[in-house]
């Protein structure tokens, strides 16, 4: 059986692991740092519709529900419509 040459490891070890474990990811930090997390609840069925529309329009649903809350609340100041 043949040996193949000397190929590099999938990936190298980070030489200070302890820091590398502790950094922040920046594929997810936010494009804005002034954001929050809003977590809510909906059917399964509704879940679906949201995504397959989010997925038509080419975008994530974070994108387009982000884009929906701005329309819809653009330049409120708290109060209701």
């Amino acid at each position: 059986m043949s040996r193949r040459g000397s190929a590099p490891p999938f990936a190298a070890r980070p030489s200070a692991a302890d820091t590398w474990v502790r950094a922040p990811d920046p594929r997810s930090e936010p494009k804005d740092q002034n954001t929050a997390r809003l977590t809510i609840d909906v059917r399964p069925a509704l879940r679906g519709r949201i995504k397959i529309t989010a997925f038509q329009r080419g975008l994530t649903v974070a994108d387009m529900l982000r884009e929906l809350l701005e329309r819809e609340f653009d330049g409120e100041a708290g109060g209701a419509p």
